[in-house]
Parts: structure tokens; C-alpha cells; sequence
């Protein structure tokens, strides 16, 4: 990996790393609630599930591996993870998809407001449960081809995200370097190899 983006790297890192943790007790804050159903199957069995619901929502969810128009790299995000071993990740952009949201149109807008780029040309990767047992959020990953700088990031107040561009051998790497460890982004990282000849 060239020493310049280690550098870049490092420092984010030590930017957004988690210094501290306090557990919250009695916190009005409730992003995850969870919900409990009886199921019966065609069998005549039935079954106890929770489901896990994200701001009321499902938490389906898209991941966007950005490609520069300028140079043969892709964009990745770092952002603070405080449930990681580094308490920081790297990853694609990614965001939940609003109600009454096209997973395209969803794609699109986290990539701007994480990013401020654009891309020329998206392509649906493939679609995926984030966690099947327990959740009925669908995630899609794209990649967004020709990607160009056009706005400034437009983060939501709780949003941290520092963004630097990578080889696809670097992001290799990353992976190999217990970074980009997510499971969003890692199938994505799979998915456009074969869109890279």
C-alpha cells in the first residue's frame, strides 16, 4: 500500500477512534427496538421470532462502491464503529433506504451526502437479508461508475465520515488488515472484481 495513504489512514484513525464508552442507562434514545411473533408453519408447528426493527423501519439498507472518473481508484468512507475491535471502520458508502425510496434513489443520495461525488453510470451488484433470522432489511450494493466531485458532504449531526480513495489492491489489503471488515462491504469488494477488466 503506498505510504501516503497509510499515513491518510493512520490519521483518520486517530481522529475517530473511541476513547471512552459509558453505558447509558434509562436513555430516551431507542434506534433498535425488536419486535415478537408467533409463527405457524404450513406444518402446523409453530415458532417464537423476534425481529429487529431500526428506527421504525426495516433497516434495509444500500452499499455504493464509488469508481473515480480521474484516476483507477474507489472511494471509501471511515467512520467510527465503537463496537470494533479498532472502534473504527473502513467501508463503502452506505445508508438506510427511506421510506418510499428506491434502492437506486437511495444509492444515489448517500453517496452525495457522505461523499459530495457523483457518478456517470450505476449498477445494481446484487441484493442480500442483512441478517435473515432476525430481520426482513434487504440491502442492495451498486457500483457508481466515473464518480466526480460535485458537492460538499451533508451529514446528519451524528454522522463522523472521513473519505479517501484506494486501488483496488488497496482496498485488498485494507481487508487483509482487518479495516474493511464489514460484511456489507465485503461482498460488495467481491462483486465488482469481475467488473474491473
Amino acid at each position: 500500500m503506498r505510504k501516503e495513504k497509510i499515513e491518510e489512514l493512520k490519521q483518520y484513525e486517530n481522529e475517530l477512534k473511541t476513547i471512552k464508552k459509558e453505558l447509558l442507562l434509562n436513555s430516551d434514545k431507542k434506534f433498535i427496538t425488536s419486535r415478537c411473533y408467533k409463527c405457524t408453519l404450513n406444518n402446523g408447528k409453530s415458532i417464537n421470532r423476534e425481529q429487529i426493527i431500526k428506527s421504525g423501519k426495516d433497516g434495509s439498507a444500500v452499499i455504493v462502491a464509488p469508481k473515480l472518473k480521474e484516476k483507477d481508484e474507489f472511494l471509501v468512507v471511515i467512520e467510527p464503529r465503537v463496537f470494533t475491535e479498532k472502534t473504527i471502520a473502513v467501508s463503502f458508502p452506505a445508508g438506510y433506504i427511506e421510506n418510499n425510496e428506491s434502492p437506486l434513489t437511495a444509492a444515489l443520495r448517500e453517496l452525495r451526502e457522505e461523499t459530495g461525488y457523483m457518478p456517470q453510470k450505476i449498477l445494481h451488484l446484487d441484493e442480500f437479508y442483512q441478517d435473515e433470522g432476525a430481520s426482513k432489511a434487504l440491502n442492495h450494493s451498486f457500483l457508481a461508475l466515473n464518480c466526480e466531485k460535485k458537492f460538499n458532504q451533508q451529514l446528519d449531526e451524528s454522522e463522523i465520515i472521513r473519505y479517501m480513495s484506494l486501488t483496488y489492491d488497496e482496498l485488498l489489503e485494507l481487508e487483509n488488515m482487518k479495516y474493511l471488515t464489514g460484511s456489507n462491504s465485503k461482498l460488495t469488494l467481491c462483486r465488482i472484481k469481475k467488473y474491473l477488466k
